[in-house]
C-alpha cells in the first residue's frame, strides 16, 4: 500500500532494526526519535516520532502540538498528507505483502523501550526549523559525520524529491525549495531510514504496488487530486507502481515515495519467502476497516538470480583506429566498467563503425563515460534506459589438474573455475577460465578446450 517516512522507520524497527542506529541522527541535530508502541485495528505496531529537543519554533500555525492525534503532516508543496493504510515490505531478503488481518509479528516478540527520557512536553519536529533549498540541505548532510554509504543513501533520496518538486515547479535543482521536506524532521525521517536499511544489511529490498489513497488534497498552490504531483513525479521514475485507494485520504507521501524509489524493487506479488520476521509501522489516523500500519517482511527468498543496479552508455564510432579499439575493454575495465562491448555497425553516409556499449555500476557511470570520450575522442556518450539486469552469485573456485609429461615438474597445474548458482543456491553454470587453461595448455602440450573440459569437472565432481 502506501508509506511515509515515519512508519517507514517504524516498521524497520518493529522489524529488528537496533534503536541505537538512529544515534547519528540526534548527536546532529536537535531532534530525538519517540518510539512507542501503540494498536491499530488489533496489531501491535510501533509510532515513531520526531521531538525537537531545543524548544524549537513553533509551527506555522502557533500550536506547539503540530502532530496532532490525526498524524496530519505537512510535505513538499506544502500539502497536508494523511497517513492512510499501508503495507510493502523491504527484502534483500525483506519481502513486503497486503494481508494485514492478524496482529502476529514473525519475529521474537520484543517491547520498545526508550533509550532517551523523553519528555511529552516536546514539540513535535513536523513543519518546524527553516524551509531549505536543495543545495542547503545537502550541506546539512555533508556536515553530520555520517558514514560514507550512509550519506550516500540519504543524498541520493533528497535528490529524487528535489528532481521531482523542481519538475513539478519548473525550477531548478540547486535552488529548489523543499519548504517542511527540508526541515529536520523530514532529514531525520530520510537519514533514519538509511540508517536502518544499513543496520538490517538486507540483500534486497521489494515492495508490492504502493496505494496512493484518493480524493484531494490540499497544497499551497492549491487543491489537487491524490495522488500529489510530486509523487506523480517520484513514481514516474521508479521501480515499482502505484495503485489507487482503499481509502478516500493520502496514503502515500513524497518522502515515502522517494525513500522507497531509493531503495526498493518493485514486485507484483509477494515473491517466495521463507519468513525469519516481521514488523509493523503504525501511522496516526484510524481507519474503520483498514489498520493504519506498514508492514515489513524480513526473510530468505529463494530462488531467482539476483537483480543488479546498472546504468549503460553507448555512443558511435566511425574513426576510432583498431588499436584503439582492441585496447578499450582493459582501459575501461579499470576505469570502472563491468562488461564493454564492441559491436560493428554502418554509420551514417554508409561508412563503416561501431558501436560502444559499457555496462556500469550508476554511481561509476560519469567516470567511465569520461575515460570513454577521452580515449575515443567520441563528441557524445548516450545514457540508456537500461536500469538493472539479473545475474547469478559468482564465485571461483580452484580445480588442480594432474598431467603426466616427461618435460612436466610435478604434473599438478592451477586452473581457476566459476561457478555460477541462483539466490537458492542452485548450480546451473560451471566455466573455466580461458587464461588460466590456455597457460597450462601452453606448458603441457594439450589443447586448450580439454584443460577446460578437465577443470570443469574436477569442479563438478566436488559440488
Amino acid at each position: 500500500m502506501g508509506a511515509s517516512g515515519d512508519m517507514i522507520l517504524g516498521a524497520l524497527l518493529d522489524a529488528g532494526a537496533n534503536r541505537d542506529a538512529l544515534e547519528p541522527v540526534e548527536d546532529a541535530l536537535d531532534v530525538e526519535y519517540e518510539v512507542e508502541t501503540v494498536v491499530k485495528n488489533g496489531i501491535s505496531a510501533t509510532s515513531v516520532a520526531v521531538l525537537l529537543t531545543d524548544g524549537g519554533d513553533e509551527s506555522e500555525d502557533g500550536d506547539d502540538n503540530a502532530r496532532d492525534d490525526g498524524h496530519d503532516q505537512h510535505h513538499g508543496n506544502g500539502e497536508i498528507h494523511d497517513h492512510g493504510d499501508h503495507h510493502h515490505g523491504d527484502d534483500g531478503d525483506h519481502e513486503h505483502d497486503h494481508d494485514d488481518d492478524d496482529g502476529h509479528h514473525g519475529h521474537d516478540e520484543h517491547t520498545h523501550q526508550h533509550d532517551h527520557n523523553h519528555h511529552h512536553n516536546h514539540q513535535h519536529a513536523e513543519g518546524s526549523g527553516p524551509a531549505r533549498t536543495y543545495r542547503e540541505v545537502i550541506d546539512v548532510l555533508e556536515s553530520m559525520g555520517l558514514d560514507v554509504p550512509i550519506e550516500r543513501d540519504a543524498k541520493a533520496v533528497f535528490r529524487i524529491l528535489g528532481e521531482a518538486e523542481a519538475s513539478v515547479h519548473d525550477t531548478d535543482l540547486d535552488s529548489t525549495h523543499f519548504h517542511e521536506v527540508g526541515t529536520d524532521d523530514a532529514i531525520a525521517d530520510i537519514v533514519g531510514a538509511s540508517l536502518l536499511f544499513a543496520d538490517l544489511d538486507a540483500d534486497r529490498i521489494v515492495t508490492t504496488p504502493l496505494a496512493t489513497g484518493g480524493g484531494e488534497v490540499g497544497m499551497s498552490h492549491g487543491t489537487f487530486p491524490i495522488p500529489a504531483p510530486a509523487v506523480v513525479e517520484i513514481a514516474a521514475g521508479a521501480d515499482w507502481s502505484l495503485s489507487g485507494g482503499p481509502v478516500e485520504a493520502e496514503l502515500l507521501t513524497p518522502t515515502g515515495a522517494a525513500i522507497l524509489a531509493h531503495f526498493a524493487d518493485g514486485v507484483e506479488t509477494l515473491p517466495t519467502l521463507n519468513v525469519d520476521g516481521s514488523g509493523y509501522g503504525a501511522g496516526g489516523h484510524d481507519f474503520p476497516d483498514h489498520p493504519n500500519v506498514l508492514r515489513v517482511l524480513a526473510g530468505e527468498s529463494s530462488g531467482g538470480l539476483v537483480r543488479d543496479d546498472i546504468t549503460v552508455l553507448e555512443t558511435n564510432l566511425d574513426d576510432a583506429p583498431p588499436e584503439v579499439l582492441g585496447g578499450l575493454q582493459e582501459i575501461l575495465a579499470d576505469a570502472g566498467a563491468r562488461d564493454v562491448s564492441i559491436l560493428p555497425a554502418t554509420m551514417k553516409k554508409a561508412r563503416p563503425g561501431h558501436v560502444v556499449k559499457v555496462v556500469v555500476k550508476p554511481e561509476d557511470a560519469e567516470r567511465v563515460a569520461r575515460k570513454l570520450a577521452e580515449e575515443t575522442g567520441t563528441l557524445g556518450v548516450r545514457e540508456t534506459g537500461v536500469r538493472h539486469r539479473w545475474i547469478a552469485h559468482r564465485e571461483f573456485e580452484t580445480a588442480t589438474l594432474e598431467i603426466d609429461g616427461e618435460e612436466l615438474d610435478g604434473g599438478e597445474f592451477d586452473v581457476s573455475v566459476k561457478v555460477a548458482r541462483d539466490e537458492s543456491g542452485t548450480v546451473y553454470d560451471v566455466s573455466a577460465e580461458f587464461d588460466d587453461a590456455l597457460a597450462v595448455a601452453t606448458e603441457t602440450g594439450l589443447a586448450v578446450g580439454e584443460v577446460m573440459r578437465r577443470a570443469e569437472g574436477t569442479i563438478h565432481e566436488n559440488l
